[in-house]
């Protein structure tokens, strides 16, 4: 029966290599992805990291910012 399952009547090799090909493909792109948000949030961080709340209001009542933050969803 298990047997059956890893055959598939003859396609099994290009059933589990597809399957194996697609799920490295997201495996990659997964971990890129998160490597780059990890530089991303630390570039962020070392920008805006030491607003104090009189610095952050001041941002939140420039023009552009409202803009800015108007036109996103939260996060």
């Amino acid at each position: 029966m298990i047997n059956e399952l890893f055959y598939m009547n003859g396609y099994g090799l290009y059933v589990w290599s597809a399957f194996l090909f697609t799920f490295f493909s997201f495996s990659l792109l997964y971990i890129f992805i998160k490597i780059q948000y990890i530089k991303e949030k630390n570039k962020f961080i070392a920008k805006f990291g030491t607003l104090n709340s009189e610095s952050a209001a001041i941002a939140k009542s420039q023009n552009i910012n409202k803009e800015i933050l108007s036109n996103t969803s939260s996060i």
